[in-house]
Order: C-alpha cells, then structure tokens, then sequence
C-alpha cells in the first residue's frame, strides 16, 4: 500500500505540470476545444486519484481552477516529496558504505558555546533517517490535501451525492434480505447434516431398547444424547452466542479463540460496550474470518486487533496462510453486507500466498 502511494505522489508531478501549463494556455484556445482538453485533464486526476490513493471522486464537477490548485500542489509537493527521499537515500548510502568499508572521516560542529566531534558515517545515517521520515510526512501530508481537492472540486455536487445515498441504502438493503435467507440456509443444513442425524441415531437406538435391555445399547444411546445436546450447543453458538449480550465482545471472541483449531490471539483495546448492533457484526467479521483462515487458509497463526476512536471502531483479523482469499466470496461477501449496511467498510487483502488481512471499520457514537 505505501508503494501505491509514492507512485501515485510521483504520478502527480507531471499530471500537475500539465494542468498548470492548460491552465495558462485555455483561455487563449476557448470554445468547445477547451471545455473538452480540461475534461480529459480532470478525468485523469480522477482515474490516478482512484488507481493510486483508492479514492473514487466522479462527478459532474471541476475545471480550470481545480487543475491549477491541484497542479500547483502537486508539482511543487511532488518535487518536495521526491527531492527529499533523493536526499534521504544519498545520505543512507553514504552513510552505510563508510560504516561497512570504515573509511569514515571526524567531522567537527560548532554551536554557539557547544563544540561536537563525531563520524560522518554517523552523521550520513542519522541525517538520512531524519531526511526520510521528513519525506514520508510530506508525502501522506500531501495525498490528505490533494483528497480535499478533490472532494472540494471535483466530488459529486448535492444532487448527486444524495442519488449515490439513494442507491448505496437500495443495494445495502437488498444484501441483508439474501444475508438473511443465506443464514437460514446455513441453519437449515447444520440442522439437517447433524442434529437431524443424531436424533435419527438415538432414536433407532431406543427403538432396540424396547425389545432388548442390552447394557451395551443403553450406554450407546447416553453416548448419542450427549452428542446431540453438544451438536444443539454448537449450532445455536454458531447462530448467536449469549456471551456476546451477557459478557460482551471480549468473552465472545475469547470463546471464539479457544474453539478455533489455530492459535488465535486477540487484541482488544476498546473500553466499554458498543452499540449492540455494531458488537454483533464486528463479533461475526471475526468469526468468519478466523473460520475462513483455520478452514481454507492453511494458517498456524491469526491475530485479532479491535481499535476504537474518532468516531469509529475497527477490527483486523490477520493470517499467515496461503492468501487468495475472494472478497465476492459467500462467507466474506455476506459480512461486507452487514457491514454496509451499518455504514461501514469493509475490505479483504489476501495477495497469493499471504498473508490475508480482513478489515472491517464501522461508526460508533
């Protein structure tokens, strides 16, 4: 994720030259031929807006002003940006070949009343540490402005953002309708594959009872009721567990961990009780997840991370298994409903061969 963000800051220098240049050559070209050049030049800041920073910003806005305020910020930022890891990465490499081939010369600073002595390799990695996280803070500096930009100038306008609202709650209700009949489905074939089972068993069981008092088949139908209550147990925790009303998220998922086949460590670094609705779906985002992993995944470890703040509560459920995890998924595609349809967002990140993060961020007032 980083790298996209540097090239997208590095993407940014010439789109923004070229803004600026169109910028003080449109008014001489006007008519149509104008309107059509500054479209295409908008459209190409949203297409590296959305590639680079994964922030889609279409709408029926922006012009020359947008492109000249982007494209001052991002000739004079980007140039910033890479002059600095420039600098950063020579003093780095300097710095390290001295300290590796010891060829390394005492360079004296003088302040005012202070008088230092040290190595220049020293200085050369120190300085370029310095240089380096100067450069990074410009750079995320830099994309949070030009995100602003965007919305300001070329988001959608009113009419628009309240269509995209419109149809946003249109598909969010329609995912819990099939979330719903997908549940009912699950239900219905845990029900049928195993409890139905059990009870079939124990019920041809007792029917042997009546016409043999065989101790060995007594001790065989005890052995099938406690199966079947176990089996009733699990299906009903599977459906909603009481912890998580009684006890809260932090039993819930505790309980989680302990019947997963994988070690499982929770982080939970909330204080208090949520909101029940928003407790239940970052309980079953884990769930599922570490399901997913433990099942599919081939994983030997999972970590669970719940943070809170600004208004906002997330859950990250990491892996170390072979990754290709599908967001469009049953399972995964199910929690990204739930979790839309509480305004939230929801995003699976599982490259080819791992690891496999799943993030799930929610409002919580």
């Amino acid at each position: 994720m980083p790298v996209r963000r540097a090239v997208g800051v590095l993407a940014g220098v010439p789109t923004g030259v070229a803004g600026l240049g169109w910028v003080c050559v449109a008014g001489a070209v006007g008519g149509g031929r104008a309107r059509k050049v500054t479209a295409a030049l908008v459209e190409l800041e949203r297409m590296r807006l959305a590639a680079w920073y994964d922030h889609p910003c279409g709408g029926g806005r922006g012009g020359r002003v947008y492109l000249g305020l982007r494209g001052a910020v991002g000739a004079l930022g980007g140039y910033l940006a890479v002059a600095g890891l420039f600098v950063a990465v020579l003093l780095l490499h300097g710095g390290v070949v001295q300290l590796v081939s010891g060829d390394a010369d005492l360079v004296p600073l003088e302040f005012p009343g202070v008088r230092l002595t040290g190595s220049s390799w020293a200085y050369g990695l120190g300085l370029g540490t310095v240089a380096l996280v100067l450069a990074v803070a410009w750079s995320a500096a830099l994309i949070r402005l030009e995100r602003r930009l965007a919305d300001r100038f070329v988001g959608p306008d009113s009419d628009e953002a309240m269509r995209r609202r419109i149809t946003e709650l249109t598909a969010s209700r329609s995912g819990i309708v099939r979330a719903v009949d997908d549940e009912r489905r699950r239900i219905e074939r845990d029900l049928h594959d195993g409890v139905q089972q059990r009870g079939v068993a124990l019920a041809m069981l007792l029917g042997r009872l009546r016409h043999a008092a065989d101790p060995a088949l007594v001790d065989q139908a005890y052995a099938e009721s406690r199966l079947l209550l176990d089996e009733l147990r699990d299906v009903a925790w599977r459906v909603y567990p009481t912890e998580l009303d009684s006890a809260g998220l932090r039993a819930a998922l505790a309980e989680v961990a302990e019947r997963s086949t994988v070690p499982v460590t929770v982080d939970h670094a909330l204080s208090g009780r949520l909101p029940p609705e928003v407790e239940t779906a970052l309980y079953f985002v884990a769930r599922e997840a570490i399901t997913n992993a433990a099942k599919h995944a081939g994983a030997r470890a999972i970590e669970v991370v719940l943070r809170g703040g600004a208004g906002e509560v997330t859950v990250t459920v990491s892996d170390d298994g072979r990754g290709g995890a599908r967001p469009d998924g049953g399972g995964l595609s199910g929690l990204a409903r739930r979790v839309r349809a509480l305004d939230g967002t929801f995003a699976v990140d599982s490259p080819p061969g791992g690891p496999t993060r799943v993030t799930a961020r929610l409002p919580c007032v």
